[in-house]
């Protein structure tokens, strides 16, 4: 068992140490570790290894903007992480005269994951979830309500509960990958929908939700940013 631990933790660096197309880079930070998290430039960059049935994942990190990961997940179904990169906003909806962002990611052909946008309003009594892509079988939570065009794209729009919190999920009828998101103008289409009402925005979350990485993938931001 401690070999074939040993064996896992070797692979997990030498896929930190490789960048897409195998490009050898030095991160400013790096971590193995399920939780492993950094703090810079007022966002917090997050490996965030959750699920059941992981295998090994790394992070590493040169900005908040710039950074990603090395996972190799098994095929068994179910979310297995979700590094990302997120701000705290905690402001009303209604005191928000802006929210927005813009991204651009490199990611795998195969495997199953979403790259997304994870915000949560009240207190983890809400969560938006925006993808901007998607890979394999994997779909959101809830059923679909409507295709909607606002902030700058067209999205399928689900909604439903995982248990604990209501979700709303805004798919991209077509994959990108980079752009700019008016997430303020998503959150108020929600709210005039009255699905809920002038909540307060807390963690704004941008990242690869990951269900399978088979065989090791690199997942990369090459920027990401919120404006407010």
């Amino acid at each position: 068992m401690n070999r074939m631990r040993s064996a896992a933790i070797a692979v997990a660096l030498v896929g930190l140490l490789l960048g897409t197309g195998g490009v050898a880079q030095a991160a400013t930070w790096s971590s193995t570790d399920k939780w492993g998290t950094w703090s810079n430039g007022g966002y917090t960059v997050r490996n965030n290894v959750w699920g059941s049935g992981v295998g090994p994942q790394s992070i590493w990190a040169n900005s908040y903007s710039n950074w990603g990961v090395w996972a190799n997940h098994p095929n068994t179904g179910g979310v297995k992480s979700y590094p990302h990169s997120a701000k705290m906003v905690n402001r009303t909806l209604g005191s928000l005269g802006r929210l927005s962002s813009s991204f651009n990611v490199s990611r795998p052909g195969s495997g199953a994951y979403a790259t997304a946008y994870d915000i949560w309003a009240n207190n983890h009594a809400y969560e938006i979830m925006i993808w901007v892509n998607k890979q394999g079988a994997v779909g959101p939570i809830g059923s679909r309500e409507a295709t909607a065009t606002v902030g700058g794209h067209t999205w399928d729009v689900y909604r439903g509960s995982n248990g604990s919190n209501a979700v709303f999920s805004f798919v991209r009828t077509s994959n990108t990958n980079a752009g700019t998101v008016d997430v303020l103008a998503v959150l108020k289409w929600i709210q005039a929908r009255g699905w809920y009402g002038d909540v307060t925005v807390g963690d704004v979350q941008f990242g690869f939700e990951i269900t399978s990485a088979s065989g090791g993938m690199d997942f990369v931001s090459n920027s990401f940013s919120i404006t407010t």
